[in-house]
């Protein structure tokens, strides 16, 4: 067992050496042909989110991922595939995390309706609060 660890412990930074080494996917860094079409990817790419960086969308990381995802993006869209078509793809493989503009759904649902409860809930108390002092101001005067 302890011969194990030790080999695996040896293998582990070699394997990710070798991961960061590979090149980089074709159109990770090469724009399609038809401008028209590479403003539309790229279009797409600033409204999807790094998975590595997650402040940066894709056409701005340099992670290898988002290289991946850019490639998937212009490749799908150059076999005809609609940005709506990739996003979607995308947000079924990686998650709804993926894209900077969510959707409610069954699993985003609390993030739209949250916020709205609680300005509800603060409206309320604000509302009291100055009810109770306008009445103790006006039992007092």
């Amino acid at each position: 067992m302890r011969f194990l660890l030790i080999l695996l412990g040896a293998l582990l930074p070699t394997a990710l050496a070798a991961q960061d080494s590979m090149p980089p996917a074709p159109y990770a860094y090469k724009q399609l042909e038809d401008p028209a079409l590479e403003a539309q990817a790229t279009e797409l790419m600033h409204t999807l989110r790094c998975l590595t960086c997650q402040s940066q969308t894709i056409a701005d990381s340099d992670a290898p991922i988002a290289g991946d995802m850019r490639h998937q993006v212009r490749s799908r869209m150059a076999a005809g595939e609609s940005p709506d078509q990739v996003r979607e793809w995308l947000r079924t493989r990686y998650g709804d995390y993926v894209s900077y503009e969510p959707e409610v759904s069954a699993t985003t649902w609390p993030l739209f309706i949250i916020p709205v409860i609680f300005l509800l809930v603060i409206g309320l108390v604000l509302w009291r609060r100055l009810r109770r002092t306008s009445s103790n101001e006006s039992a007092g005067a």
